[in-house]
């Protein structure tokens, strides 16, 4: 077992909060020292409240999905004897009401595009059962109920 922590991190300071006009922008803070400027998302509280520029809630659920893919993807690939060059994503996540009526994101679509390098290179049906592997291993995937499909870009 491991635990992983986070710690979050907002103040109210001068404004006042029983207007529901206070800024939501806070702050993540991980483990190895990194500080993130987060918020809520400019499309549920609108601007001022919110900070378009840090990373909301929404958006860092699309970027661990693909992130954990990634990571998987790549260490699958190794094993399997492919150089990977390059690995870029363009993940998509879709948040509207699900079947009881609550917002959630009900679907994410990764979009990733490898390039290899090499003697050894995946034909699609390689580069496929990479993917499948990838998704079947990433834990993060394996543990929310939105739909996850990877849709590989070939070019």
């Amino acid at each position: 077992m491991s635990t992983y922590t986070s710690e979050i991190r907002w103040s109210r300071g001068e404004q006042k909060f029983t207007d529901n006009r206070y800024s939501r922008a806070h702050t993540w803070r991980f483990d190895g020292g990194t500080v993130v400027p987060a918020s809520s998302s400019p499309h549920i509280v609108p601007l001022p409240m919110s900070d378009a520029a840090a990373v909301d809630p929404e958006e860092a659920f699309v970027a661990t999905l693909s992130s954990c893919h990634m990571l998987w993807f790549l260490s699958i690939a190794a094993k399997r004897g492919y150089t990977v060059d390059s690995y870029a994503d363009d993940a998509r996540g879709v948040m509207e009401k699900n079947s009881a009526g609550r917002l959630a994101m009900t679907k994410v679509t990764l979009r990733p595009f490898v390039v290899f390098s090499g003697a050894k290179l995946p034909d699609r049906a390689a580069l496929d059962a990479l993917h499948h592997a990838a998704h079947d291993e990433c834990f993060i995937a394996n543990s929310i109920r939105s739909e996850v499909v990877c849709a590989p870009r070939l070019s």
